[in-house]
This record gives C-alpha cells, structure tokens and sequence, in this order.
C-alpha cells in the first residue's frame, strides 16, 4: 500500500478515470483489483477554494478563493507511482500542493464534516482567464461526457476510430485537453514510463 493521498475535485473523482490514469486502464486485472482495494475513497471538502469550468474544456480547475468550498473525494493508499502518473496527467496548467480537507461523515441522515486530514491537491495554475465564472458540475460530466474519458465499450469504436482520425487529418479541437481515450502515449512510452516510475 502506497503512503500518499490526495485530493481530487474532477474527473479523477470518477473511479474509471482514476484507474485509467494510475493503473493505464480503467477495467482492473486480477493485479491493479488487489491494488484499487488498497486505496480509500473518502468525500471531503476543500475550504476557502472554488472549482470553475476551464473554458472550451470538460475539467474543472480549482483556485484559492476565501469564503468558498469545493466538495471532492480524499483517496489514500496511493503510491510514489501512482503520484508520478497523476503529476503527468494533470499537466502544466496544474500544481500539486500541500492541503488540509475536512472528511465528510454521516451523522444520523446528514452529512457533516468530520476530522482534518492533510494531503494533497492539484490547484489550477494556468491563467485565470481560462476559467469560467461558471461552477463545474460532476453529475453533468459523468452524464454528458464521461465517455470520451474513460468509455471502452464496444458501441463507441466507430465514434473512437473517426475522432481520432479526425483529430489526426484537420487538427480538431480535443475537449478533453488531451487527457481522454483520443490521446495518450503508445504502448512501447507507457511501458518505458512505468520502468522509470519504479
């Protein structure tokens, strides 16, 4: 079991892309099962942040802003490569920063802040210009676009195949800046990743 943790606020709160991300495939193997059942999955919350829409884009973006709090999902168990692996995913327009969040427990029906727990989080580092006022809204993402992220169904290969060609011949837009199952490195770049992450 890994000794770091973290604090997602977006895409990576949906488990599919979570293990697409630190595993290289969102359906686990007899191996990344007995890894994923190492991990905890806790929802929390983010004071004095805000979680804005990067604008042409499906991500959200988190920045300080006092008075205002972002509800996401606190996950232990991750390891030195699984760190590594989510360092890459997130880019240049994120960094990784020391953070406090307050677990969030059920109390009879309600749900209410528990204890403090320190971690670490992925703050929107980019130009502010690329936000939205807008909030981002995970259920709409997970509804609406949730399958250019993380969907391996059989019914999307012919979408797949004529986007990525697409994307290749005329420079389409990728909404998912890069990060979704229309990009990636090859085989043979993952594989060399992974050598070098251990």
């Amino acid at each position: 079991m890994g000794d770091n943790s973290a604090f997602f606020y977006g895409t990576l709160m949906a488990r599919e892309v979570l293990y697409r991300v630190i595993y290289g495939h969102e359906e686990l193997t007899p191996v990344t099962t007995i890894l994923a059942s190492k991990l905890t999955h806790t929802p929390a919350i983010l004071h004095n942040h805000c979680r804005h829409k990067v604008l042409h884009d499906d991500y959200p973006g988190v920045i300080p802003q006092e008075g205002h709090s972002v509800r996401g999902v606190y996950v232990t168990g991750l390891t030195d490569a699984d760190i590594y692996r989510l360092d890459i995913f997130e880019g240049d327009e994120y960094t990784r920063v020391k953070a406090t969040v307050k677990l969030l427990v059920h109390d009879g029906g309600t749900e209410v802040e528990g204890e403090e727990a320190s971690t670490e989080t992925y703050i929107f580092t980019a130009s502010e210009s690329r936000l939205e006022k807008a909030e981002w809204d995970y259920e709409e993402f997970r509804r609406e676009k949730m399958w250019r992220w993380a969907g391996t169904s059989k019914e999307y290969d012919e979408v797949d195949a004529a986007a990525a060609a697409a994307a290749t011949s005329n420079g389409s837009y990728d909404p998912t800046g890069g990060r979704g199952i229309f990009a990636g490195p090859g085989k043979k770049e993952q594989h060399e990743a992974l050598e070098n992450a251990d």
